[in-house]
């Protein structure tokens, strides 16, 4: 297969190491906004350079991966199944709700495949905990909590355009929320904090972030995010049903200590950063994405439930920007 990769920042190089070791990949090729980065990158992994993104769409591609900034998103996307290419892209599949709906409208038109990336739905816990939750043997679920915090917040450039704490942070955890329990959100409680740096609160943007859940099977969950938590990266679910309760993300490298005198759990050194909390799972998620490219599988995970994630996202900015629960509805398109 020949696989075009448009950005080459921090995801972007390790998805350009992850895609050369893939066999059925016969020829990468890497563009950047920066030539010079990109052609650093396709030597260090052995791949071809690009001079420039829009070249990428005259090497014939039988799939493109998209992790350039954000605001490439909707047209990368657009050109490329307009062309008849298959796409992964990073989240979100837009910077805002209307750009969001004009690429639905081209990938509903083209019909070619579209896989948004979401790498937790590749995760094996978070896959485990998919499984015991719809199987029943959890018995009915009353109550989800779900984190992310971050070991340090980005530096001050990132925080103006990356559209927010939820849309940037939280969404990650409101697309497995709905993934692991096949429901949907029907209203969002939201409220945000600044307690650190002032360039996040001078951007607009909060810290730390809280949101309250309601499913439509009236199950709960609390969403916690944070720019702030030195101590590692701590992303966890846990599932608390009628009969049993489950967590994701408990292990020995838990960035989260027991006071507890008798306590030795987590015993191991706390995840730095995402990519070594999720490696196994990006890797998996691009390997399946070859198999949709392919057309040998559905996409399993559409920018249909990029946008569905988003929605609870704007949801959730509305909330907090007028200090209301919001219903799902208020913000539907």
């Amino acid at each position: 297969m020949r696989i075009g990769l448009a950005g080459v920042g921090l995801i972007g190089s390790f998805h350009a190491k992850t895609l050369r070791q893939l066999s059925a990949i016969d020829t990468l090729v890497i563009a950047d906004a920066n030539a010079e980065r990109a052609r650093q990158i396709a030597g260090e992994v052995g791949a071809r350079a690009a001079d420039r993104v829009d070249d990428l769409f005259r090497e014939k591609l039988d799939g493109l991966v998209i992790a350039a900034a954000t605001d490439a998103h909707p047209g990368l996307i657009v050109q490329a199944v307009e062309a008849g290419i298959p796409v992964f892209c990073e989240k979100p599949v837009a910077p805002t709700l209307g750009e969001t709906l004009t690429v639905l409208e081209h990938v509903e038109k083209t019909r070619v495949p579209v896989q948004i990336g979401f790498q937790r739905r590749f995760d094996a816990g978070y896959i485990a905990a998919r499984e015991a939750i719809q199987s029943g043997r959890l018995g009915w679920i009353h109550t989800l909590r779900a984190c992310t915090l971050d070991e340090a917040p980005p530096p001050p450039s990132y925080v103006p355009t990356s559209g927010g704490i939820f849309r940037d942070c939280s969404i990650h955890d409101f697309d497995v929320l709905r993934w692991v329990t096949g429901r949907d959100v029907v209203s969002v409680y939201a409220t945000g904090a600044n307690r650190g740096d002032d360039y996040i609160r001078d951007a607009g943007d909060f810290d730390t972030a809280a949101v309250l859940l309601t499913f439509d099977d009236g199950t709960l969950a609390a969403v916690s995010a944070s720019m702030y938590n030195t101590m590692g990266y701590d992303v966890r679910l846990e599932a608390l049903g009628s009969k049993q309760s489950i967590a994701v993300g408990l292990d020995e490298r838990t960035p989260l200590r027991s006071v507890e005198p008798e306590a030795r759990f987590p015993a191991g050194s706390p995840y730095p950063g995402f990519i070594e909390r999720f490696r196994k799972a990006y890797e998996r998620e691009l390997a399946v994405f070859l198999d949709v490219a392919a057309r040998r599988i559905e996409t399993p995970c559409s920018a249909a439930d990029g946008l569905a994630a988003f929605l609870v996202a704007e949801a959730c900015e509305r909330s907090r920007r007028e200090g209301r629960p919001v219903q799902m509805s208020e913000v539907q398109p």
